[in-house]
């Protein structure tokens, strides 16, 4: 998955989309955060190829400086991680090799700041530490003038999953956020489009998953819909009981697998 910072450019999110080729499995847009996830799969070559694609059209087009949205962001490429498919459930000196590559790679070739994440430290903590107590890992020691930085990971497998209040706005939303952090849930309290929002990371999906998620957010405050970013691993979506599905905002068709098995990966 690469997240960039544009969510409401149509010509742009589609050159992105292009740039990343046979390997491309989804592109899941917002204008309200102003952000898009492009997910990527399939041979390492192949995949390598399409994210410094995406990454070199990103960087050539957009430009952080005039970006407003409701999602943290550091950089018009913000984060790229990397998931060893094969070894789904942590981080492989696979993943971790092509972290290392990517970050080299971008700050060489597109004079990014890069910060890494994975067993020394999270997403989270680079967010908050980045250019207070923490520099970068490879390129320059300020963010690049159009580009900002960008956070290179190397993980497990992660579920992208917003749940949306019925109401209480950002308030609301955010004691919500707070009440179910968890190990293996993340969230951020947020006002998206006027509407409260509940933005989950799942970063156990096996253990917790979004029917877990959206069952701990119901219990706190209404519901009025569930938003899967991205795709969930088809074993993550077997656990839920296919009659939720519609609910919770997942379908077949929404796997890691059933999109690899249509680009014929």
């Amino acid at each position: 998955m690469i997240n960039v910072s544009e969510g409401r450019d149509r010509a742009l999110l589609t050159g992105l989309a292009e740039a990343g080729g046979r390997s491309l499995l989804d592109v899941h847009s917002d204008p309200h955060h102003h952000r898009a996830v492009l997910t990527l799969g399939g041979p390492e070559d192949d995949v390598w190829e399409a994210a410094t694609a995406v990454a070199r059209r990103a960087v050539a087009e957009l430009d952080l400086g005039d970006h407003a949205g409701a999602h943290p962001r550091f950089g018009a490429v913000d984060v790229v991680p990397w998931v060893d498919l094969e070894e789904p459930a942590a981080p492989t000196p696979r993943s971790l090799g092509l972290r290392d590559r990517f970050a080299r790679w971008a700050a060489e070739a597109l004079g990014i700041p890069c910060f890494v994440y994975g067993p020394e430290r999270s997403l989270p903590d680079v967010r908050r530490q980045a250019w207070r107590d923490l520099w970068p890992d490879t390129g320059p020691d300020r963010p690049h003038p159009t580009a900002g930085s960008c956070a290179v990971g190397a993980r497990g497998v992660l579920v992208a999953y917003n749940l949306w209040l019925a109401g209480g706005g950002l308030p609301e939303a955010r004691r919500v956020a707070a009440a179910i952090r968890r190990p293996g849930l993340r969230a951020l309290g947020l006002l998206v489009g006027g509407r409260a929002q509940v933005s989950c990371n799942l970063t156990e999906p096996w253990r917790l998953g979004p029917g877990t998620a959206y069952d701990l957010v119901a219990i706190l405050s209404p519901v009025a819909g569930a938003e899967l970013v991205g795709l969930v691993p088809e074993e993550v979506l077997h656990v839920v009981p296919e009659r939720r599905w519609a609910t919770l905002g997942l379908a077949a068709d929404r796997t890691i697998e059933a999109r690899l098995a249509t680009a014929g990966r």
